[in-house]
């Protein structure tokens, strides 16, 4: 399912304490996912990376109870404890623990408690991991652990990530390249021994690169080593077409008619364009992208259009849409 549906579903399973079990390639955003529906709901959230834990560690440590001469587990700090009344507990890695650790959370998981321990009626729990066939280190997971679980296999969405990309100010560049490109976006290759390749994570490191301003002979080589080098050479050489574009400001105040030639800078000009709009865009300007985008292609002016339509921007009482609609009504579905 896409990143959308793997969110709704887990909202509804962790209200009803479900546990849940999230199937995934490397650096698709599980574990964001997770953590983005914990704070939208304003409630806590433990990330635990079980590949990093020994069996012990969730049970707890015994000692010696001197009162009444038993033994007692006393439970690891890094488990809620009660001063936090709702939350989600998260499993991260979890076919990647060795199995007596996988075998220390099958109480966890289904009863909820372990030796002296009682997981908060509030908090659940949700676990994630790579599939078998990622190539990662993974052991089998045993059928009664995997029976205490909802499983969901969650796969990458262009559409998904490119409207969470806009709205957390993701490089326009590196929006329009994966519009352009929607195959760069996840580009792993289970046969391929290279070290980099390109995901949804490693995009957000490219961005942070191009935040960073390194010089122009360490841009391949930077992004190279985040996406892997054919890709990062083909997304530099779209980038190069940036600076040729016309000016955004002058298309939205009505003194600039320019249309690029090239096609991939038509997918950038069009992606920047369209993220200028907003609610609180003057009727003016809005009247001056809809004028200019018939003089674009038609499937770059219903780009535009579309994106705006989605967002829910009022186009009727745009002096130039009924123009528009002559022209590209034809074009939209």
């Amino acid at each position: 399912m896409n990143p959308k549906s793997a969110k709704r579903s887990i909202e509804h399973l962790t209200r009803r304490k479900v546990p849940v079990f999230l199937w995934g390639p490397p650096g698709i955003g599980k574990s964001s996912i997770v953590a983005q529906i914990a704070r939208e709901r304003g409630i806590e959230f433990i990330d635990l990376r079980l590949s990093l834990l020994d069996p012990t560690d969730l049970r707890g440590i015994p000692f010696f109870n001197s009162e009444d001469n038993s033994a007692v587990w006393a439970p690891a700090s890094f488990l809620p404890d009660g001063s936090h009344k709702e939350g989600i507990l998260f499993l991260d890695e979890l076919n990647t623990a060795a199995p007596m650790v996988q075998a220390s959370a099958y109480q966890l998981i289904l009863d909820r408690k372990i030796g002296e321990y009682t997981l908060p009626d509030g908090w659940s729990i949700v676990a994630a991991g790579n599939r078998e066939s990622d190539r990662g280190v993974v052991f089998r997971m045993a059928s009664p652990l995997a029976n205490r679980f909802v499983h969901l296999e969650m796969e990458v969405s262009v559409g998904d990530w490119s409207e969470w990309a806009k709205r957390s100010g993701i490089d326009t560049s590196i929006i329009a390249f994966i519009s352009y490109r929607p195959d760069a976006l996840f580009a792993f290759d289970t046969k391929s021994d290279s070290k980099a390749f390109a995901t949804p994570r490693t995009w957000e490191y490219v961005n942070e690169i191009l935040l960073s301003a390194p010089e122009d002979d360490l841009l391949l080589p930077m992004i190279g080593g985040a996406i892997g080098e054919e890709l990062a050479a083909s997304f530099l050489g779209f980038r190069s077409v940036a600076g040729s574009l016309p000016d955004i400001d002058g298309i939205l105040g009505g003194t600039v008619t320019d249309v690029p030639a090239e096609t991939s800078a038509l997918h950038i000009l069009c992606t920047a364009l369209a993220l200028r709009i907003s609610d609180e865009t003057r009727a003016a300007e809005l009247d001056n992208l809809v004028r200019y985008t018939l003089g674009l292609p038609g499937e770059f002016a219903v780009m535009i259009i579309q994106d705006l339509r989605q967002r829910n921007i009022e186009l009727d009482y745009v002096k130039s849409w009924a123009l528009w609609m002559r022209k590209f009504n034809t074009l939209l579905h």
